[in-house]
């Protein structure tokens, strides 16, 4: 499989585009000929990153959108119809976490955090593939996480959302056989980005319980998870040590494993 040729009345539609892998993954997307529709709540940041990519001869537009709010997902889709474009391709990028122990958690702040990174995608998923089904052409990249492969105490439901988004994702791939639709999780590592600032990790801290040689950019998580969109790969994991470390969390005994987690957390030090 590869992706769907780009053309005038075609799309690509990234959420979470303002910053980091998003941004990166519109990048990525614009430098191989695909017309970019941006999401994000912060649209100032998205004009900045669509200007750039005009500038370096691309298509690219802007629609503000909180993802959290189903009213505002509901017509997102139209919105793009409203642009006179097709939608090919999906990316679900757009996400958030929350740090420190269930018991001393924020319900707004857990809800909302779920209704991003599992909802949204959940919910953009079902409105965009009966369309592409229909033409027989498209492509979803649902971006999960390495820590989809595990539990992680102190991150308890952001790595359960990513179990969620990567369970999905591989489901939607035996669905889609032979219909011209393909579906990838995209499992990065640690990148630098800021989101474990927007958690609330110190980077120290960060670099400190993950060792250096397992961060990535956030230009080669962008370019690895287009990468295998277009070679119809199930999975993409960024790094060789990511891939490692992805395969021992997977077959590690759990009452082994979450201890030791539990012990390296950053948000669980008291």
């Amino acid at each position: 499989m590869s992706l769907p040729t780009p053309a005038a009345d075609r799309t690509a539609l990234v959420t979470g585009a303002s910053s980091g892998i998003g941004a990166a993954l519109s990048r990525e997307l614009s430098r191989r000929g695909h017309q970019v529709v941006l999401v994000a709540r912060r649209a100032e940041k998205l004009e900045e990153l669509a200007t750039e990519l005009r500038a370096a001869g691309g298509r690219a537009h802007v629609l503000g959108a909180d993802l959290s709010d189903r009213s505002a997902r509901a017509t997102l889709l139209d919105r793009v119809g409203a642009l006179g474009l097709t939608l090919d391709i999906l990316v679900n990028n757009a996400g958030l976490s929350t740090l420190g122990p269930v018991a001393a958690s924020d319900p707004d702040a857990e809800m909302n955090m779920i209704e991003v990174d599992v909802t949204a995608v959940a919910d953009l998923c079902s409105r965009a593939l009966p369309g592409m089904v229909q033409r027989r052409r498209g492509a979803v990249l649902n971006v999960a996480s390495t820590a989809a492969f595990q539990p992680l105490p102190g991150q308890a439901a952001y790595a359960a959302g990513k179990a969620f988004v990567l369970s999905y994702t591989e489901s939607l791939t035996g669905e889609l056989k032979g219909t011209g639709v393909t579906a990838t999780a995209l499992c990065p590592g640690p990148v630098d980005t800021g989101f474990g600032e927007t958690a609330g990790f110190a980077k120290e801290d960060a670099e400190a319980a993950l060792p250096s040689f397992m961060w990535e950019s956030p230009e080669s998580v962008a370019r690895t998870g287009i990468d295998g969109l277009d070679k119809g790969h199930m999975i993409a994991i960024p790094g060789l040590a990511n891939r490692a470390a992805s395969v021992f969390a997977h077959l590690a005994p759990n009452k082994l494993l979450v201890p030791v987690l539990a012990s390296r957390h950053p948000g669980l030090r008291t």
